[in-house]
């Protein structure tokens, strides 16, 4: 599992290494302490999990999501409970309050390779059942819903 890391502070960066080293599927892909500079290696190095702090230096990482492309699965990794319905409202696979449990982690990690897994139907080459999840964008706001949930798809340019 690709993993990126977004936060401020050297000491929980530490941290956050030393516990995703006893995971064996985590690959540490990058890490960045503000906003501009791991917005750009996310773009570049396409991670399938973000880990994410909420406060960094003159922005959030809510600011961070809005700029993305490529937005990979999120577990927001912060010291600050607060934030937790906004984090969830942007479909966060997880909220960890700082000092990470590794239990916890490894539970979010859990989460990420079960969304990770790639369907059976997808696997085989198949089509999609009503079941599988698609993941939309809506302005600022991104959902998985369900196929079987649409109702249906209109077309506005490059967009559906």
């Amino acid at each position: 599992m690709k993993i990126f890391i977004v936060e401020d502070s050297r000491l929980a960066r530490q941290e956050l290494r030393t516990l995703l080293a006893a995971v064996p599927d985590a690959d540490i892909v990058g890490e960045a302490a503000e906003l501009a500079a791991a917005r750009e290696a996310i773009e570049q190095l396409q991670p399938e999990l973000l880990l994410l702090d909420v406060e960094l230096p003159g922005a959030t990482g809510f600011d961070l999501l809005d700029q993305l492309e490529h937005l990979p699965l999120v577990v927001f990794t912060t010291a600050y409970d607060q934030h937790a319905l906004a984090a969830f409202e942007r479909n966060a696979l997880d909220y960890l309050l700082k000092p990470i449990d590794p239990e916890r982690l490894e539970a979010a990690l859990a989460k990420a390779r079960e969304r990770l897994r790639p369907a059976p139907a997808a696997a085989a080459g198949g089509t999609k059942g009503a079941d599988d999840m698609v993941f939309l964008r809506d302005g600022e706001r991104c959902w998985f819903v369900r196929l079987g949930d649409i109702a249906g798809f209109e077309s506005c340019g490059n967009y559906a």
